[in-house]
This record gives C-alpha cells, structure tokens and sequence, in this order.
C-alpha cells in the first residue's frame, strides 16, 4: 500500500478520505498563498478561481513533496502527495473566510436565496520509486461544484455565525456540518464542497496507475 500524505490540515478532508477508507498521513504546507497567487498572475495574467486554487494545490502538493524528500535524503520509496484548495466564486467574485462575525453575517445575507461555485484544486505528486511503481508524474484538476444557498432570515443567519463554524471555512458555509440545513441543492460532486473530491482524485491517482483499491486499508 503507498504511504498516501494530505497536504492539508481541513479536518473536514481527512474525514472525507477516512470515510472511504483511506487514512493518509497529514503533513501542512507551509507555503504564502498570496505571494503564490500574486507570482502566478505576474506570470500568466489574471487568473479565474478554478485556476487559481489549482495553483495553490500545486504549491502545497510539491512544497510537501520537496519536505519529504529533504527529509529522507533522496525520494520516499513509495509516498504519494495530494494538495487541495477550495475557493467560493458568488456573483463573480472570490469568497474566501470571513475576516470576523459581521463580515459572514453580510456574506450570508448577500448569499442567500443565491447560489454559487465552490472550486477546489486537487494535485498529486508521485513521489515513488520505480520498484515500487512509481511514474513520477505530477498531474492536478479542478472540481467545481455549483451550490444554491436557501432564502433563511437574519435570526437564522445570526444564529449561525453565532456557533463559529462559518468564520473557519472558504464561503463561509459548510454542507457537512451545521452549515447543511443551510444549502437547498447543488449541481456537482458533493464531496468537491466538502473539500476534496473523491471521484476526481481516484480518476488522477489511476492517471499514475494507482488503483483506489490500493489505498483502502481493507
């Protein structure tokens, strides 16, 4: 079996993984997100949300990556990396955490009865040696998800900030934890909302010719 490692610390991604049967190590990136943003649109242009947390993925992927080899003076004879990064694009514009409590009460009033796209990068980075199979490779993709918010009103909204949970999260919502009662429907991959879609990372990992049976402990 790899030695699968998340680059991330979102509990919410680990139990995703964990849920399916996977158990990866964590390991956080410790990379500058803004400065990584500003270097890529420097270089390409401005770049469209379903870009951009494909950028970060990368960076957090290969920063990990690069870590691990460090560390193990030479390449991990068998460890496969994957960063994330989710980002909300509501009316065209980039929603990422709330800065405090009035910011996500004025995000979910602008938010309800409306709907948006939850974007997140995925990259995997095959760090294997060729004994043990490896090609490698480095690939990543996007999942976008578009997600409609109900009409709740301000005493709703209020009470849901009141508990915390939108000012540590992308959007300012969840739709697996008490954010849930909160999203009417969506058109997408739910797990690409929670954080990390399974579909598509079983898709990339068998592009490096590693099977989803392989990861699951049993």
């Amino acid at each position: 079996m790899p030695r699968l490692v998340l680059a991330s610390r979102s509990p919410a991604r680990l139990a995703t993984l964990k849920s399916a049967g996977v158990t990866p190590e964590v390991v956080v990136s410790g990379v500058d997100e803004d400065k990584i943003l500003a270097d890529a649109a420097e270089r390409f242009g401005e770049l469209d949300p379903a870009d951009a947390v494909l950028v970060l993925a990368q960076a957090k992927a290969e920063e990990v990556a690069s870590r691990l080899e460090d560390e193990d003076a030479g390449s991990p004879a068998d460890v496969i990396v994957i960063g994330c990064d989710s980002m909300l694009e509501f009316d065209g514009v980039v929603v990422g955490k709330p800065a405090d409590a009035d910011a996500a009460r004025e995000r979910w009033r602008s938010m309800r009865g409306g709907k948006g796209v939850l974007h997140t990068g995925h990259w995997v980075v095959d760090l294997r040696d060729d004994a043990a199979g490896g090609t490698g490779g480095t690939i990543g993709s996007t999942s976008s998800t578009t997600v409609w918010f109900a009409a709740i009103d301000d005493d709703e909204i209020d009470a849901y900030v009141a508990t915390g949970e939108p000012l540590h999260v992308a959007g300012a919502f969840t739709i697996d934890g008490l954010g849930g009662p909160y999203v009417e429907r969506i058109e997408g991959d739910h797990h690409g909302v929670v954080g990390i879609s399974l579909p598509l990372l079983r898709e990339l990992l068998g592009d490096l010719n590693v099977p989803w049976r392989a990861l699951r402990a049993s």
